[in-house]
């Protein structure tokens, strides 16, 4: 049983920590089991949101231009959330954005968790769907607003205190935290030679790239290059 955690949730750009960014994080301390601080931060990604984010999620381009840097709201959280063992649901793909942001900076850091989606499909697995949505609708949770960070956050917070009093019980051992592991590489950013040779690819063939070079990292980077050539050719002098 957990009397202080953070209940955590972020909203991202995409599902792969590798490509994608985070766009919003919400948490909230909890300790002696009531809650003692909230953290919630918008992120500005440094890309045009798919249509399908917008929509999920009601941020949009300019609400999340208006974000703080990655660096700044990562640091920012880390220092919230301090030492205290998370509870997510599905906790393992929030962290994994947190984890590749940690790897690149050299950050070394364990982190421990409780999994609202685990207990969930162990001790729930006969309801439909064991999605937060789901799973708000049937414990009648309320939230302000579904797909915002903080309110997510508030959400997972009320269920896990839910699910912990009908069945850590009976299934004590999904209720004990959990250290979490996410492999990455260590993403380095383009050299000034890639951004460079990209920025004329870009302007000679008139396209707009989803990220700015000079935020891209050099896998990214590299792979767009070869899309460009595999599709126009190689430029003319």
């Amino acid at each position: 049983m957990l009397s202080d955690y953070i209940a955590v949730d972020l909203e991202m750009t995409g599902l792969s920590p590798k490509t994608d960014r985070i766009l919003e994080i919400g948490a909230v301390k909890v300790l002696g089991k009531q809650p003692a601080g909230v953290f919630s931060r918008l992120v500005c990604p440094g890309r045009k949101l798919d249509e399908n984010i917008v929509a999920l999620t009601g941020i949009t381009d300019e609400l999340a231009a208006e974000g703080e840097c990655p660096d700044d709201a990562v640091t920012a959280f880390l220092e919230f959330a301090g030492e205290l063992p998370w509870v997510g649901h599905n906790v393992i793909f929030d962290y994994g954005f947190i984890r590749q942001w940690e790897i690149n900076h050299r950050i070394a850091r364990r982190c421990y968790a409780v999994d609202t989606l685990k207990i969930a499909r162990k001790c729930l697995a006969g309801l439909e769907y064991r999605t937060l949505d789901y799973l708000c609708s049937y414990y009648r949770i309320e939230r302000k607003a579904c797909h915002r960070a903080l309110e997510d956050a508030k959400a997972t917070q009320a269920l896990y205190e839910i699910l912990e009093r009908e069945f850590l019980e009976k299934e004590p051992g999904l209720f004990a935290k959990k250290e979490l592991q996410y492999k990455a590489k260590r993403q380095t950013p383009a050299t000034p030679r890639q951004i460079g040779d990209l920025n004329r690819l870009l302007n000679r063939f008139r396209i707009v790239p989803p990220v700015p070079p000079a935020q891209m990292t050099r896998s990214e980077a590299s792979r767009l290059t070869d899309r460009i050539l595999r599709t126009y050719g190689k430029p003319a002098d």
